[in-house]
C-alpha cells in the first residue's frame, strides 16, 4: 500500500442529485490539485440520508449518467462515493461505489441496516450480503458503511482477508453535548471503536462522516484516519465541512504485523466449527 488519501467531510443536500454532483466535482478537483490519489466521500453522499419517499426517485443504476460522469474523473483520481443503488432486480441498496481508471472497480452494499432509535433503513433499502475487499492499484481496501463497523465480525472478515485499510463512510448523528467535554459524546465513542479495531486488526482505519442536518438531526462529522498502531494520523475537528489528507503506507502495516503477529496466529477454522455447532443446537464436546 502506498496511497495519498483525502477525506471529504461534506454536507449533502437531501434529494438534490444535481447539486450534490456539482459539490462532488468540486471536491474531486481540489483533491486532484492537492495531488491526492484517492478521495473518499460519506455514506449516501450523492443523495443525503433521510430520503424516505424520495429513495426510489434518486436511486441510480451503476451505469446511470451521474456515476458515469464520476467514473470519467476516476481516470485522474480514485473515488469512493456513497449513493442509493438500484440493482438490476429492482432492489435498492445503500451502497459505496469505488471508481478507478474510468470504471466501477467495486461496490459495497450496506449489510447491517439500522432499525433502532430514529432509524428505519429497512423501510427503503435491501441489505447487502457480503464483505468483499476491493483490489485497487493503491492497495487492498475493505469497505464498511456506518453501522457495519459496529458488528465486529465484519471488520474481522476484512482482517482475515488481509486488507491494507478498512474504509468506513458514515452518516452518523452527533449526540451528547456537555459543557465539560470538548467533543460530542458520539464522536468519542466512534473514536474508541476506530482506535480499537485499528489496533486489534492491525490495519489503517479511514472514517468519513458527513455534517449538516436533516429532519432536525445533526450529523457529527469527526472524520479521521487511524494507523495500524491505534494512533490517530489525521482528523477533521468540528461540525463544519472540511478536508484532510493522510499517507497510507505499507511500512506502518509491516511494523505492526511483525511486532504482534495476530493474523498469523488466528484460527478461523475453530470459529467456523463452533458456528456450525451453535447453528445446529449441538452441545460442546
Amino acid at each position: 500500500m502506498d496511497c495519498r488519501i483525502r477525506l471529504a467531510q461534506i454536507e449533502p443536500t437531501l434529494g438534490n442529485l444535481e447539486k450534490n454532483l456539482r459539490d462532488h466535482e468540486a471536491e474531486i478537483r481540489a483533491a486532484i490539485e492537492a495531488r491526492a490519489q484517492l478521495v473518499v466521500f460519506p455514506e449516501l453522499s450523492l443523495t443525503g440520508y433521510f430520503l424516505k419517499d424520495q429513495t426510489a426517485e434518486v436511486a441510480l443504476a451503476l451505469d446511470a449518467p451521474p456515476l458515469r460522469q464520476l467514473a470519467l474523473r476516476s481516470k485522474e483520481i480514485s473515488i469512493a462515493v456513497g449513493f442509493a443503488e438500484r440493482s438490476r432486480d429492482g432492489r435498492i441498496y445503500n451502497s459505496i461505489a469505488f471508481l478507478e481508471d474510468g470504471r466501477v472497480l467495486g461496490v459495497h452494499r450496506k449489510v447491517h441496516l439500522v432499525h433502532y432509535g430514529m432509524f428505519d433503513e429497512g423501510r427503503d433499502f435491501a441489505a447487502g450480503e457480503s464483505f468483499q475487499p476491493i483490489e485497487s492499484r493503491h492497495g487492498t481496501f475493505g469497505f464498511l458503511i456506518c453501522e457495519d463497523m459496529w458488528h465486529l465480525a465484519a471488520s474481522w472478515m476484512h482482517f482475515l482477508a488481509g486488507v491494507d485499510a478498512i474504509v468506513v463512510p458514515s452518516s452518523s448523528p452527533g449526540r451528547g453535548v456537555t459543557e465539560k467535554e470538548p467533543r460530542l459524546r458520539s464522536t468519542q465513542v466512534w473514536n474508541t471503536l476506530q482506535d480499537a479495531l485499528a489496533l486489534f486488526y492491525q490495519t489503517w482505519i479511514v472514517y468519513v462522516n458527513r455534517v449538516g442536518s436533516e429532519d432536525g438531526i445533526l450529523f457529527g462529522g469527526g472524520s479521521r484516519v487511524v494507523g495500524p498502531n491505534g494512533r490517530e494520523a489525521a482528523s477533521i475537528p468540528g461540525l463544519e465541512p472540511g478536508r484532510v489528507e493522510a499517507h497510507l503506507a505499507s511500512d506502518a502495516l509491516r511494523r505492526a504485523r511483525v511486532s504482534t503477529p495476530l493474523r498469523r496466529d488466528e484460527k478461523p477454522w475453530i470459529i467456523a466449527r463452533e458456528l456450525t455447532r451453535l447453528s445446529s443446537g449441538a452441545q460442546p464436546q
